[in-house]
């Protein structure tokens, strides 16, 4: 995959997850200084740890490697063709994602949160392409929106236990909340056909510029 075609918010994701596993490699961080405990982040006022939790893969090894690809290729689907030309939307995807993700984090037995969040992309991906064919490990073809419930399986036959799959089954509570509340909730009625999660306008004015503010505005009017 040409990093050079890589959508921008991927790119600054990526490069700061291999600045963070360069600088544990190099003995500048440790893990310990990086994962998300409510004491060291809130009352200690270390809250670099609310970032750090999610850019952490483990050191640079092959799987180091598998899981920043893993993470690049999905989130550079959902950036490049659902949230084409709506960066501030796909910024928002994360910070959301990983609010909820950080409130469920007591539920999972690994420290970091960067492989969860991976699989709420996966989630997402499949929940939106999901008449999608594609091969699973070259050996049987499913339909994408069975992927994620596929590779749980997987998970699972690997670890030989539920605490090998809790990271992944967090990933998909949090992607259908997404899925949820953008896809689902804004057609009923009980919702005032409104996103609950949409973008706050100060992110895409930050993000896309005044003039994409302008134009959604313009579309909503246009819609009524």
């Amino acid at each position: 995959m040409d990093w050079a075609e890589c959508p921008p918010i991927t790119k600054v994701y990526l490069v700061g997850a291999m600045a963070t596993s360069v600088a544990v490699q190099c003995h500048l961080l440790t893990p310990y200084q990086l994962y998300f405990t409510y004491r060291a982040t809130f009352e200690n006022g270390q809250l670099w740890r609310l970032v750090t939790n999610f850019l952490y893969f483990g050191p640079l090894s092959l799987d180091f490697f598998f899981h920043l690809f893993f993470f690049m290729r999905y989130s550079k689907m959902l950036e490049e063709n659902t949230y084409h030309g709506h960066r501030a939307d796909y910024a928002w995807l994360l910070i959301v994602c990983c609010t909820l993700l950080l409130l469920l984090s007591p539920l999972s037995p690994a420290p970091f949160l960067s492989a969860p969040l991976s699989f709420t992309l996966v989630y997402l991906w499949a929940r939106l392409n999901s008449s999608v064919r594609l091969s699973l490990f070259g050996v049987i073809t499913i339909s994408a929106g069975h992927l994620p419930y596929a590779l749980v399986l997987f998970s699972w036959a690997l670890s030989s236990g539920h605490n090998g799959v809790t990271g992944d089954l967090l990933g998909i509570a949090v992607g259908h909340v997404w899925y949820f509340f953008t896809e689902i909730w804004k057609r009923e009625l009980g919702s005032g056909e409104k996103n609950w999660l949409k973008t706050p306008d100060i992110l895409v004015r930050l993000i896309d510029g005044p003039e994409a503010l302008l134009q959604e505005e313009e579309d909503q009017t246009d819609n009524q």
